[in-house]
């Protein structure tokens, strides 16, 4: 009896590729649902339908999949979006979610993540300075930082009152409504003098 030909290696890189896919999303579901230190290796595994050592062959150990999961959200988002749309960008995509449940899912994995064990703790500061960074100049004064720091803090209170907390009215809010309110306040953060 013959054996069955293998695969070619193209179909093998698009498997491995498939299921790299699958293990990032199945992770940046699971942070955001509970968070770097309630999700185990075990369980993204099982979401993403594969075995546990690929989650290793890939991506080294669970805190290589989160800074994967953070580069693949936030740190994209801030690379590619110019500083006067960050703030925008990153409510928006809080906000709102796809349909098919793909919609960037950072701020969540962040507000559930962050201060929750040292191995995360790092990722998660250098998307924190590196927002900080980009918003600091939008004001042109001396103390940029302090106000991103007050847009940000401010940012990730709506994140945690809307996605963890689920408080209404704002869970339930529009989208639209709460970016109105929010960056026509933000806007006097940013223009107001020292």
């Amino acid at each position: 009896m013959e054996s069955a030909p293998a695969p070619p290696s193209g179909d093998r890189r698009r498997d491995a590729a498939a299921t790299r896919r699958r293990l990032l999303e199945a992770a940046r579901d699971l942070f955001a649902e509970r968070g770097y230190e309630g999700t185990t290796v075990r369980s993204i595994a099982e979401r993403a339908g594969a075995n546990q050592a690929l989650l290793f062959r890939y991506f080294g150990s669970k805190q290589g999949l989160l800074t994967q999961v953070i580069a693949q959200g936030g740190l994209e988002q801030l690379r590619k979006t110019p500083p006067e749309e960050l703030f925008e960008t990153a409510l928006r995509s809080m906000l709102t979610r796809s349909a098919d449940g793909t919609g960037d899912r950072s701020l969540e994995v962040y507000l559930r993540s962050i201060g929750r064990g040292d191995e995360a703790a790092g990722t998660l500061r250098e998307l924190g300075e590196e927002y900080q960074g980009a918003l600091a100049g939008l004001s042109g004064t001396g103390d940029g930082a302090l106000r991103a720091d007050l847009a940000m803090a401010w940012l990730l209170g709506i994140g945690l009152m809307r996605t963890v907390v689920h408080r209404e009215p704002l869970a339930g809010a529009e989208p639209d409504d709460v970016c109105r309110l929010v960056l026509g306040t933000l806007a006097h953060l940013w223009s107001a003098p020292e």
